[in-house]
């Protein structure tokens, strides 16, 4: 394969994987519904017992997604991970916040309570959601950095990527990025509730708790997507020439779309299965349990196409805010041509790591019902 096309074929490995991360934060959805009233004995169990299975499966993703962006395009590793890293290390530490819950809210001994371990998984599942919301939208909306390769011979300071004093924490001040990331959480919620009534069996009152709370957070959800999508379609974005310089193209995104009709039809079609998959939870209680697919599917889809408009056709995927010639594209920040083309016979068993995934999540899946 020629360079330009393992690179293409690295950002798709990479979008899949980051369309399966947003579809498993429903795990975190999940748990900002744990500090809710209950209104039955159980509940809270219940609820604990369906999303505590699955957690493992969120941060593993979270890790081969950086893994992923750090072997095929490394230099956005370093300028993202390595420069805006108080954004980065609020996230692992929200992450860490539920390992560490997971882990002790029931040992015996717990000198907190399981309340306080609760709130943090509360933390996770809030913070952590509008932090990754965040963190995606520099990828259209652009980070404060520059990128001086030179510097590498620097023996004082070999660091080629360098970031505003900030590292990171003014992008969480971007309405932007918290637009997106206040849409990423609300989808999470959403996705959450689809799964209960899918995965627990309980009873009836508990059916109907989830049914409101999907038609609430679904309705703020659609609010913020709707709104998130018409600023994002009408931003302008980089786009790089022949010579390696970038040129400014107002609706950059709308374009894309217009130029790409497949992955307009993709996003489409993933919008209409969200909506499609919220419809069955809030109002078909025969087709409730299936919500969850036809939103999960929805979602990859919609997450595969914009992170499409993001890296490809020649798309500055991460735009510098104080220094345009410094930004990213999949072509001037990916690895070697050697190094992508062995990374690529090694993804041949990417088919089988998703099969053992769904073998394991199949076992794990187990319908959660009363008194169990």
């Amino acid at each position: 394969m020629e360079l330009q096309s393992l690179q293409a074929y690295w950002w798709l490995l990479v979008s899949v994987l980051g369309a399966i991360l947003v579809f498993m934060l429903f795990v975190q959805g999940g748990q900002t519904m744990l500090l809710e009233r209950k209104r039955f004995p159980g509940q809270l169990d219940a609820e604990i017992g369906s999303i505590g299975l699955k957690w493992e499966l969120t941060f593993t993703t979270l890790v081969v997604f950086g893994g992923a962006f750090f072997a095929s395009f490394p230099l956005f590793y370093s300028t993202s991970f390595g420069g805006a890293y108080w954004l980065w290390m609020a996230i692992l530490f929200s992450f860490v916040l539920q390992a560490v819950s997971y882990e002790y809210r029931r040992k015996p001994g717990n000198l907190y309570g399981s309340r306080t371990y609760d709130v943090f998984l509360f933390i996770n599942g809030s913070i952590g959601c509008i932090l990754l919301g965040v963190a995606v939208g520099m990828l259209f909306f652009g980070g404060e950095f520059t990128i001086i390769k030179g510097n590498i011979l620097d023996g004082a300071s070999p660091v080629i990527s360098r970031w505003a004093p900030t590292h990171g924490l003014e992008a969480i001040a971007n309405w932007r990025n918290l637009l997106l990331g206040v849409t990423v959480l609300m989808l999470a919620r959403t996705l959450a509730a689809l799964y209960f009534l899918n995965n627990v069996r309980t009873n009836e009152e508990f059916n109907a708790i989830n049914r409101r709370r999907v038609l609430v957070n679904g309705a703020i959800f659609v609010v913020f997507f709707l709104a998130f999508a018409a600023v994002l379609l009408t931003s302008s974005g980089l786009q790089s020439t022949a010579d390696g310089s970038f040129v400014e193209v107002p609706y950059k995104y709308f374009m894309n779309l217009i130029e790409m009709p497949w992955v307009a039809v993709m996003f489409v079609v993933g919008v209409l299965a969200v909506l499609a998959g919220i419809a069955m939870g809030a109002f078909l209680p025969r087709y409730a349990t299936k919500g969850i697919w036809a939103a999960g599917i929805g979602v990859v889809l919609v997450v595969l196409s914009l992170f499409f408009i993001a890296g490809y056709n020649d798309t500055a995927y991460y735009r510098s805010l104080i220094d345009p010639a410094s930004s990213l594209t999949i072509a001037n920040s990916s690895s070697t041509r050697f190094t992508l083309e062995v990374m690529s016979y090694v993804s041949i068993l990417i088919p089988f790591v998703l099969w053992y995934i769904v073998v394991v999540w199949r076992k794990m899946n187990r319908p959660i019902s009363e008194g169990k």
